[in-house]
């Protein structure tokens, strides 16, 4: 079995593979003061509850976008997994072409989106990769699988802490869409202006970039938290998969693992 691991400003994701099973996945909060230790005891709890050994486990491959916890995961590895995992960095054949001013810009989970997208969506036509992060990053894939470039905004829970801490009175609120943009009370208010809000943004940015790309004819994938959510509220999503970045990992191992 191998482990892929999706470090993330927000949350780590994990998941487990038996060959091409998938055998679990579950994510765990990103904290910047746990030891190796606390997430290793972590990990291996959250194994065994699922009844998966931690020894079962060969190899492993890890996309992070928080350096700091890079050493921290890698410890945990090592003394509770017994492995030495594969990092999405240079070095590290992935088979996409980086079309942009500064390949080592590129952030790792979007590599892994793109590459995976490729590998389970590409149809020899442009694509766009959503990823509902931390942060929103739209990653623009040519007909020739190359990544041309894309935009980052601000993330959905960024933006509402950021609301809620930037006032005095607004309460914290469930991230999901009101069943009116008119809205009767604080709450939905604000809901609307969260959702909907968000709608309007990604609806407007794929149009952009199909404009730009002078072709309609361009699939659009949505990952991350909240793909669900905003995909409800706008038509110009066709896929949403919320496995995309483990997924992309796995074919990375695999591709990687297979040359050596």
């Amino acid at each position: 079995m191998i482990i892929c691991i999706d470090i993330g400003n927000t949350n780590i994701k994990y998941a487990i593979y038996d060959k091409d099973e998938l055998k679990l996945s579950f994510r765990v909060a990103t904290d910047f003061k746990k030891t190796s230790d606390e997430y290793g005891a972590q990990l291996t709890s959250m194994l065994a509850a699922r009844g998966v050994s931690s020894e079962s486990v060969t190899g492993g491959i890890v996309s992070s976008v928080v350096p700091s916890l890079d050493y921290t995961i890698d410890r945990m590895c090592a003394y509770y997994l017994s492995i030495e995992p594969l990092h999405i960095a240079p070095g590290l054949k992935s088979g996409l072409n980086i079309r942009c001013d500064d390949a080592r810009e590129v952030g790792a989970d979007r590599i892994v989106n793109c590459v995976s997208a490729i590998v389970e969506y590409g149809e020899g036509k442009p694509m766009i990769v959503v990823d509902f992060g931390t942060a929103t990053t739209f990653n623009i894939i040519s007909e020739k699988n190359e990544f041309i470039g894309g935009v980052i905004a601000p993330g959905i829970k960024g933006s509402l802490d950021s609301l809620v801490n930037g006032t005095a009175k607004l309460p914290r609120v469930e991230i999901e869409a009101p069943s009116s943009i008119i809205a009767k009370n604080t709450v939905t208010n604000m809901q609307a202006g969260i959702v909907f809000g968000f709608a309007g943004l990604v609806e407007y940015i794929v149009k952009r970039i199909k404009k730009e790309l002078k072709t309609a004819d361009v699939k659009t994938i949505a990952t991350g938290g909240f793909s669900n959510i905003i995909s409800k509220e706008i038509e110009c999503i066709d896929v949403v998969d919320k496995l995309l970045t483990l997924k992309g990992l796995k074919y990375l191992y695999d591709l990687n693992t297979q040359e050596k």
